[in-house]
């Protein structure tokens, strides 16, 4: 999910993915035209390497300040001594706080309304389901090891603006981030 906020074109291809699918509506399409061609996304792209398993990238330095001023915990399942075998991580009451107050932000709102837009398009789909939809990427599944993942922007507009000239006009007309008429 993580490798989705961090590379708005490739969560704009999940829109379009998802309104070619009829899973969503194609009020979706304007939401993924803005994923391409406001600068919020430019200014928050923030590439991540592949390695072996995917977009990776190691979370324990960063996610070691939240745990320091008490906003997210982090447990993981498994037995001592042998490799975890799995790590959840959980806002604590007043990380759920903070991040109402952020959410009203004019800056750093954008954040919370792009995690929106991420929980949809991975729905109820588990880690390694993700993982296959990106991997179906060509240019995610071709980059070498070690190497920052590609932009996609160019063919996903090519796909939006195929299918934004196949669709009702009404359907793709006025619809804003959140689907809320604009």
């Amino acid at each position: 999910m993580d490798f989705w906020l961090r590379n708005p074109d490739y969560l704009a291809d999940e829109l379009v993915s998802m309104v070619e699918a009829s899973t969503a509506d194609a009020g979706h399409l304007n939401t993924a035209r803005s994923l391409l061609d406001d600068p919020e996304p430019d200014l928050r792209w923030y590439p991540m390497p592949r390695w072996f398993f995917g977009a990776y990238e190691q979370l324990d330095d960063a996610f070691s300040i939240l745990e320091t001023y008490g906003l997210a915990t982090l447990r993981r399942a498994g037995q001592p001594g042998k490799k975890s075998k799995r790590n959840q991580f959980f806002l604590t009451q007043a990380g759920a706080a903070a991040v109402a107050e952020l959410a009203k932000d004019p800056t750093l709102g954008w954040y919370a309304k792009q995690v929106k837009l991420v929980a949809l398009v991975a729905g109820d789909d588990g880690g390694q389901a993700l993982k296959d939809r990106q991997y179906r990427q060509a240019a995610y599944a071709g980059t070498e090891l070690g190497v920052a993942i590609a932009p996609i922007a160019p063919r996903v507009r090519e796909r939006l603006d195929a299918l934004s000239a196949s669709a009702p006009a009404s359907a793709t007309g006025g619809v804003g981030q959140e689907g809320d008429q604009t």
